[in-house]
């Protein structure tokens, strides 16, 4: 199965300035993941490596790093409103053309930098050994479900979720629920180019723990990973 990873990285952001490339314990926030990417490839694991940025900053520093660069995303599928699938198709298409096929695409987010190795290697274990479509990696959590969920009606009182969400249901009777992370997606080609979509109706899932699974959104998420990477 040949497998290519796709690390995204658009110019800007709107919560953290230059997120994808800012310092994260002396190294831009990137780094992690396209050392992590490289591991894999070293490993045999995956096939190639690329970088799909709109930004020339972000480019060059990923060459620099090892990761490769084939194109700079248009910039039509690089603003706010693009979608994930976009730059995605965008790159099958690319090496497509160039009569260049893979079988499935990994996607590691830069905003997910700590991802254990063992990790990525047990989720490709995982997709490669099964009949699947897509698997996504997420973390169990204990105490968010609907039942202590709301929404805003007016900014004054809000309105439950779950109609027992006052009728006193212990944590041991709700149970569990898995949380999509956002760090690792992989995804059969085939599936991605037909259905437009990231993930299945039935992914396969690698299971990470809850401080590995932090996505880098606001300031708050980045002084939690320094917290935990700059040792």
């Amino acid at each position: 199965m040949k497998i290519l990873c796709i690390i995204p990285a658009r110019c800007g952001s709107k919560g953290i300035k230059d997120k994808n490339i800012i310092d994260v314990c002396g190294k831009p926030l990137i780094e992690y993941s396209i050392d992590q990417a490289l591991k894999l490839k070293n490993n045999n694991l995956i096939d190639k490596v690329i970088v799909s940025t709109d930004c020339d900053t972000i480019a060059n520093i990923s060459v620099n790093l090892g990761a490769d660069v084939p194109f700079l995303r248009p910039k039509d599928i690089s603003n706010d409103k693009a979608k994930s699938i976009d730059f995605i198709i965008h790159a099958i298409n690319f090496y497509e053309q160039k009569d260049i096929n893979y079988d499935a695409i990994l996607l590691l987010q830069p905003t997910s930098p700590i991802r254990d190795i063992k990790i990525l290697k047990k989720s490709i274990e995982i997709f490669k050994n099964n009949d699947t479509n897509s698997l996504i990696s997420v973390y169990q959590e204990e105490y968010i479900n609907d039942l202590v969920m709301y929404t805003n009606i007016n900014n004054e009182s809000l309105k439950p979720l779950n109609e027992l969400h006052n009728k006193g249901v212990r944590r041991q009777e709700h149970g569990s629920i898995y949380v999509r992370n956002g760090s690792v997606y992989i995804t059969k080609v085939e599936y991605l180019k037909k259905e437009k979509q990231i993930i299945s109706n039935n992914p396969l899932f690698i299971e990470m723990n809850k401080n590995s699974s932090i996505n880098i959104d606001t300031q708050e998420d980045l002084n939690l990973v320094r917290n935990l990477l700059c040792k």
